[in-house]
């Protein structure tokens, strides 16, 4: 299983990104694919999640602001991040369930200066 990110860098806050991460699994095989990220010295976080019927979960601090999507003839999931603050700096590591099994990606950078 492979899953790719791209689309992190710095951004000023108040600005926006969009995050894709593209999986090997045919999406419609995964039970949940998503985005977690982890800021230096914190725990790894839940971002926002889409599950197989297209029901998504949001982390609190990012509800309102984030929205994931995903693109099932791509076997693509983005995350489209608005009104981005620097609290918002992190790894963003997409990571999905299929088949009983949890895979992770390398992870993205996202810089939120102020």
């Amino acid at each position: 299983v492979q899953l790719v990110e791209s689309g992190g860098g710095l951004v000023q806050a108040g600005g926006s990104l969009r995050l894709s991460c593209v999986s090997s699994t045919s999406i419609l095989s995964i039970v949940a694919i998503g985005w977690y990220r982890q800021a230096p010295g914190k725990q790894r976080e839940l971002v926002a999640v889409i599950g197989n019927g297209g029901e998504t979960d949001y982390g609190d601090s990012v509800k309102g602001r984030f929205t994931i999507s995903r693109d099932s003839g791509r076997n693509t999931v983005y995350l489209r991040m608005n009104s981005l603050k620097p609290e918002d700096t992190a790894v963003y590591f997409c990571t999905q369930v299929a088949g009983g099994v949890a895979s992770w990606g390398q992870g993205t950078q996202v810089t939120v200066s102020s």
